[in-house]
């Protein structure tokens, strides 16, 4: 039987194109995958990022949802000490009562920006992620069919009961997932650094629930898939360019390609490089040897990929690659 695969779509704004048009191409990525019979796709909660549009994720899921079928939708993830759990229940409830069973809600506890739009444009408290596990149980309330509030109902949202997953990048989320009895997703695709003994502590100490026995762990990859080793070569070379330069020069002028080459070599320009180290690159038959590889590493039940392209072009035959050569 083969894994379960599913995909991250950051709707990524490329150079020189608009904010409606990374919104339309996500609208043709969905479709795509809904045809090559891909699980399920999450958009993330990102603010004040150029290149990553999806800040709103229910907004997007909605009008994705609306013009695809069966594939499930969700938010990869809803940074929950950004929001009242209330209001997360009623979008998300709104959701699974206009697409039933193809919702699904990962929940993180960080801000998904920078400090000064958490403080004085989102005006949240950065103390607030200190709630996070109260507010994952609240959450949950509102989406049961038992209010934690006498007197108050989340309409829509009362009864959807939307699947929950605790997303991290460290042992805390690994805790958590347990702990509750929820499934668990390690962002092993930008934060590489704990992923083998965060999922080994989810698995040995999980406590079940009456939704989930059994624990259910993913783990997200980066797949480059080309039908060449030297065009998926170059295309890597592209992406690492790419991460280097969005990240160095998030907050000042645009990097020169003098700079951006100087950047690469740097101390900061490898880290920011280490990050995407759990990456299957090549033709089908490596990127589905290498998933086989990762998916044991990470005792993992279902493998979340996020596709690195040159192109979206690229990132669709990319995907075509890998639904031919499932791990």
């Amino acid at each position: 039987m083969s894994t379960p695969l599913s995909l991250i779509d950051f709707c990524t704004r490329y150079p020189d194109e608009t904010v409606g048009q990374a919104m339309q191409r996500s609208v043709a990525f969905a479709q795509k995958a809904e045809s090559l019979d891909y699980l399920r796709i999450w958009y993330s909660e990102h603010h004040n990022m150029t290149s990553i549009v999806s800040s709103v994720p229910s907004v997007l899921i909605s009008h994705i949802g609306a013009q695809t079928e069966k594939i499930r939708l969700g938010a990869g993830g809803v940074m929950l000490p950004n929001h009242s759990p209330y209001v997360i229940a009623e979008q998300f409830g709104m959701l699974a009562e206009l697409y039933p069973d193809r919702i699904d809600l990962g929940l993180g506890r960080a801000p998904g920006t920078d400090q000064q739009t958490l403080g004085r444009a989102l005006r949240r408290d950065p103390r607030s992620a200190e709630n996070f596990p109260q507010d994952v149980l609240e959450l949950q309330a509102w989406l049961s069919n038992e209010s934690p509030l006498p007197g108050v109902v989340a309409v829509p949202g009362f009864n959807t009961n939307v699947p929950l997953y605790i997303l991290g990048s460290s042992m805390f989320g690994a805790s958590l997932a347990a702990k509750l009895g929820l499934p668990y997703a390690f962002a092993s695709h930008f934060a590489p650094q704990q992923l083998e003994q965060a999922t080994a502590y989810y698995r040995e100490n999980y406590e079940p629930s009456e939704r989930y026995p059994e624990p259910y762990c993913i783990a997200a990859v980066n797949v480059i898939a080309s039908d060449t080793e030297e065009d998926a070569d170059r295309q890597q070379h592209t992406v690492h360019r790419e991460r280097v330069r969005s990240m160095i020069g998030r907050r000042g002028a645009p990097l020169s390609e003098q700079q951006l080459d100087a950047h690469m070599h740097s101390i900061q320009g490898r880290q920011i490089i280490d990050m995407l180290r759990y990456t299957a690159k090549g033709t089908g038959e490596n990127i589905q040897d290498y998933l086989t590889w990762f998916k044991s590493l990470a005792q993992a039940d279902e493998l979340m990929i996020s596709l690195q392209a040159a192109s979206h072009e690229e990132a669709l035959r990319g995907m075509e690659i890998l639904a031919a050569h499932r791990p």
